[in-house]
């Protein structure tokens, strides 16, 4: 089996690169500069020279809420034409196993139960990241639209929010959990307390990378099993406030925090239904307190703080 993944130098793809060479998997991760998502001929042909068995896609403009909202049209015109060369190359290239990842921001905003895949479509979305929620329901699309038309499975897995090694800890570009490691981490040796966007009461659902990588590899063992849409999560969320909370345990930060209101909180609540994940037998390995470990040691390993 050769698998192509796109996106190798992002935090998912680094950590399912690491597991599938562990595993003896030929796996192909070029970077940006050798072939440009964003140019149809060249990856293309690199598809055509390579002849992977697997695509999975990985690539993309990502960011935090900040990100999302000063460049929404980036976020929406980049990961677009991203997933649709991806797709419309592996049809041409006919690839019969196509892994896209989704969003949890695919989902309609405003809803306090636990977001189905059946939900996708069925309301609007959350403002502070439109653009990225639409590319990627445009792709999940393409991929299931792929079935219909040309008769290509192809299958589209929808991670609730991650975190873990190589995440982004530039407070300008990152996620929820490395930017808060961060700013406690840098609180805890100031006098500065570290603040909170909203109220704190917005809750959110976080899985350890690495136990998506695992679930990727498992994927591609049992393909045939997922549906053309499959959340994958850990089933739980807690609120803003509680995860500053167990990073302050993790990082012994003994201060307190403060909260700024003028700020976005996003939605309110984002908890995906694992009901399809528990069927097909999987579930991660990690709690939120041991990754949360190895991700603050992976910070200070890489910053040397």
């Amino acid at each position: 089996m050769k698998v192509f993944v796109t996106g190798g130098s992002g935090m998912v793809g680094k950590n399912l690169v690491e597991l599938l060479v562990k595993r003896k998997i030929d796996v192909l991760y070029p970077s940006s500069k050798e072939v440009n998502l964003l140019d149809k001929v060249l990856l293309n042909q690199f598809i055509k020279d390579k002849k992977p068995n697997v695509i999975i896609h990985c690539a993309g403009l990502v960011g935090g809420i900040q990100a999302n909202i000063l460049k929404p049209y980036s976020f929406l015109s980049v990961n677009l034409e991203m997933g649709l060369n991806i797709v419309e190359c592996a049809i041409e290239n006919k690839i019969e196993k196509l892994i896209n990842l989704g969003s949890s921001c695919m989902y309609p905003a405003g809803n306090d139960l636990e977001l189905e895949e059946k939900d996708i479509l069925n309301g609007p979305l959350e403002k502070t990241n439109e653009g990225y929620a639409i590319a990627k329901i445009a792709i999940a699309k393409l991929c299931e639209f792929a079935g219909k038309e040309h008769m290509f499975n192809y299958k589209t897995i929808i991670p609730c929010n991650l975190f873990g090694k190589w995440d982004k800890f530039d407070p300008k570009k990152s996620h929820m959990i490395p930017g808060v490691i961060r700013k406690i981490h840098e609180a805890k040796f100031s006098d500065i307390s570290p603040i909170i966007w909203g109220d704190g009461t917005a809750r959110r659902e976080f899985m350890y990378a690495e136990d998506f990588a695992d679930f990727i590899y498992w994927s591609l063992d049992n393909y045939n099993l997922l549906e053309s849409y499959t959340n994958v999560g850990i089933g739980k969320d807690l609120s803003i406030l509680e995860y500053y909370k167990e990073i302050s345990k993790v990082v012994e930060f003994k201060g307190s925090f403060e909260f700024d209101l003028e700020k976005p909180t996003g939605m309110r609540r984002k908890l995906c239904s694992i009901e399809k994940q528990k069927k097909l037998g999987w579930k991660p390995k990690h709690s939120l307190e041991q990754g949360l470990k190895k991700t603050y040691e992976f910070y200070l390993e890489q910053y040397g703080i």
